[in-house]
């Protein structure tokens, strides 16, 4: 059986839950052919989660069926069942009232319910339904006209037959223009038994017909269709509020060919390693790794950076962003589906997908409103006469008009257009959230993990501090010998001495380079012998007195690396390394302290590394040398002293621990794939400034979800009252109903403003 598309849940126990949505690639290679088995279909009626529900209730008991795969904003289902069930499948969808339309593979961009890509280019993730919406605001336009025209025929025209029936012919023209499809859905709830939104409308509207209200019923079917077109089109600008990045790829790249010369090739034509140009105004058309030039790349659209980036040789470039400065080369890393815009697009798209905890909760109740509603309807209806001194007719009008009001638009759509423009925002900053769930419940964080190499800190050593002991040598002297030696390791802490001092070095004063593996590097200077190594090499050589020793205590108790410099008699200089803090780390820690979040960090780094890292960035508890196990044990007791706990970290060593938190952040530019995978949130440009931001954006996502539900189910109240003990006509209830749905949608669409 099918699958339901809700995230799993981590234990019952836990507040949070958990959903490891891997970023995938969006397409494999430009003519992927289909998985075998998985028919993909469009279907442009489909706008809603009671939709989705309504053709897996039409498919539940189709033979060999294995999973469905929804994918609201393009409109579009994948079955995976065996070749000869199809036709019956398309059968019940059309028995229910939708009219699927068979695509091929370059026509969807699906995801199956265990995770297998069924992907399509990209531009056509965003369908819009362009061909078939100006033709239907023309037609409900026509049936609106009618419907006034019918009103005024009632109103001003004589009572005579004649007027009587050419009313009713223009009232059941206007219906016929606005409603058929409501009508055909509807028809065949009714049919199978299930009363969903359409099978209250086609009963409300024939009823008021029936008994002489046929100008109401044609207004308020006229009034539906339009709400529901507006609605439908507030809901598309949620769906696609990322569709904007699917223009930012260029269609075609300059590429270099085997001769040498250069030819304009389209991008699905790209293949890796190619050597691509993007001259200065262009935007990167693939991700590549820079081999020629320099330059300062807006990687806005990816990471959410305001300020331009400076790349040079052996950085990488992200497809989408823009080249501000020089031209540049660079060697292409990724095809066309595969690059980093891509894959985010298609995690926002699984994320949508997904229903987050307020939306199972609506989906639930409404399956038990809707039928409920129903019944108080036929009550109303049959007791009426008896309990209130109403007419038959009177009974049954006050039932259809509590039927228009009572349906549940508002409530189910309130929550999917809010949680799926909260993603939208958080894409465009960069943090990309792999599920409503995972939205709803970043508000709910007590503790934070973070780890230190790569995300409090930048997790490239650099050159901090130099203290020259031996005075007989002049500065630049001693710079020069350090540099030169440095440059000649390939140690992350050598490399980091000799960036430092880039611009010390020079040829031909040292010679006889001699690596000195687990110590440092020899080298001799006008055939006296020098070092550059580290404290076990200086204790070797016997030349570690007390006063260094004292000096190095210093230093190592700042968290810093000490590399020495030395001849066989004495040392000469020392140079300290550290993996310095980011700019961004303080104000982060400051911020998540603010919100009432308790900031802890784990670290593989020695306990006084780790003190000293905790206290420059403002943080009390820090952790060191933890084991990947450990950090797992720090996750539970953090759970159980404080509640929902996240974790942050990019490496290998973290996955345990962020597949284990209740929500797992990971850095996307440093971050490992294995992180980036195990985690539930991954930030684009490895800013934490990045995860208070998230908690704030869950809360103002979670109010505005409250804030929806009682705006529906408050309306809803008020206007069921008034039909049952007091006024109210269809009219008013084809507002009330709609006028909520609108209210809720906009009031979700406020998430996508600038500054939420």
């Amino acid at each position: 059986m099918e699958s339901d598309n809700t995230p799993p849940t981590k234990d019952s126990n836990l507040c949070c839950g958990h959903n490891h949505a891997h970023i995938q690639p969006v397409e494999q290679t430009p003519t992927e052919p289909a998985k075998s088995g998985v028919a993909l279909f469009r279907i442009p009626t489909m706008d809603c989660a009671a939709e989705e529900a309504e053709i897996r209730h039409a498919l539940a008991k189709l033979p060999g069926l294995r999973s469905l795969s929804f994918q609201l904003g393009a409109r579009t289902i994948a079955i995976d069942a065996p070749s000869e069930s199809l036709p019956e499948a398309l059968a019940a969808i059309r028995k229910a009232g939708f009219k699927p339309t068979p695509l091929t593979n370059e026509g969807a961009g699906l995801q199956d319910d265990h995770g297998h890509g069924h992907h399509e280019h990209a531009n056509t993730h965003f369908h819009s339904e362009s061909a078939w919406m100006p033709q239907g605001a023309l037609r409900y336009a026509l049936a609106l006209v009618l419907a006034f025209s019918a009103e005024s025929i009632a109103f001003f025209a004589p009572a005579t037959l004649t007027t009587s029936l050419a009313g009713m012919a223009v009232a059941a023209m206007a219906i016929a223009l606005s409603g058929l499809s409501t009508y055909v859905k509807g028809i065949a709830a009714l049919r199978n038994a299930r009363l969903n939104i359409n099978a209250l409308m086609t009963v409300a509207v024939t009823g008021a017909f029936l008994i002489g209200q046929w100008p109401e019923a044609a207004m308020v079917m006229a009034l539906y269709a339009i709400a529901e077109l507006i609605e439908a089109r507030s809901v598309d600008k949620a769906r696609n509020a990322i569709k904007g990045l699917l223009d930012l790829t260029p269609e075609e790249a300059q590429t270099r060919n085997a001769d040498g010369t250069w030819a304009r090739t389209h991008v699905k034509n790209i293949a890796m390693g190619a050597i691509v140009r993007v001259k200065p105004g262009e935007r990167v058309p693939l991700d590549a790794v820079i081999v020629v030039g320099e330059t300062a790349v807006d990687q806005s659209s990816v990471t959410g950076e305001s300020i331009p980036v400076d790349k040079s040789i052996g950085d990488p470039v992200f497809a989408g962003t823009i080249n501000r400065t020089s031209s540049f080369e660079a060697e292409v890393t990724a095809i066309a589906g595969d690059t980093m815009l891509a894959r985010i697009i298609h995690a926002v798209e699984q994320a949508q997908g997904s229903r987050a905890p307020t939306q199972q909760f609506v989906d639930a109740f409404a399956a038990i409103y809707t039928p409920a509603v129903f019944v108080l309807a036929l009550a109303v209806a049959a007791l009426g006469p008896w309990l209130q001194d109403w007419t038959f007719v009177q009974a049954i009008y006050k039932a259809l008009v509590l039927l228009v009001i009572a349906c549940p638009c508002a409530l189910v759509i309130s929550t999917p257009v809010t949680v799926v423009s909260g993603l939208a925002t958080a894409a465009r900053r960069g943090i990309l959230i792999k599920g409503g769930v995972h939205l709803e419940n970043a508000r709910k964080i007590k503790a934070i993990a973070l780890d230190k190499t790569g995300t409090i800190t930048s997790g490239k050593p650099k050159l901090v501090a130099t203290e020259i002991l031996d005075t007989a040598h002049p500065e630049q002297q001693v710079f020069h010998w350090a540099a030169d030696m440095a440059a000649h390791s390939d140690h992350p802490v050598s490399q980091a001495i000799a960036l430092g001092l880039d611009g010390y070095q020079c040829d031909g004063d040292l010679d006889s380079f001699t690596a000195l593996p687990g110590r440092g590097i020899q080298a001799q200077a006008h055939g006296t012998a020098l070092v550059l190594g580290n404290h076990r090499l200086i204790e070797e050589m016997g030349i570690c007195s007390p006063e260094i020793e004292a000096r190095l205590a210093v230093y190592e108790h700042e968290g810093r690396t000490i590399t020495m410099l030395a001849s066989p008699e004495k040392v000469i200089a020392l140079f300290a390394v550290a993996d310095t803090i980011k700019d961004s780390s303080r104000e982060a820690v400051a911020d998540l302290n603010a919100l009432g979040v308790s900031v802890s960090m784990l670290t593989g780094d020695n306990a006084a590394t780790a003190k000293a890292i905790g206290t420059q960035a403002g943080i009390a508890d820090a952790r060191g040398d933890m084991l990947p196990d450990d950090k797992l044990a720090a996750i539970e007791a953090l759970r159980t002293s404080h509640g929902c706990v996240a974790m942050v970290g990019d490496g290998i060593n973290d996955a345990p621990a962020l597949a284990r938190a209740d929500i797992g952040f990971a850095m996307g530019g440093a971050g490992t794939d294995i992180a980036m995978e195990a985690a539930d949130i991954v930030i684009m440009n490895d800013d934490l400034r990045r995860i208070p931001e998230t908690i704030r954006l869950s809360r103002k996502t979670h109010s505005v979800l409250t804030q929806n539900i009682v705006i529906a189910l408050a309306v809803k109240a008020a206007f069921l009252g008034m039909a049952i003990f007091g006024e109210a006509s269809m009219w008013m209830a084809v507002f009330a109903d709609m006028g909520a749905s609108l209210i809720v949608v906009f009031n979700g669409l406020r998430l996508m403003r600038p500054g939420n």
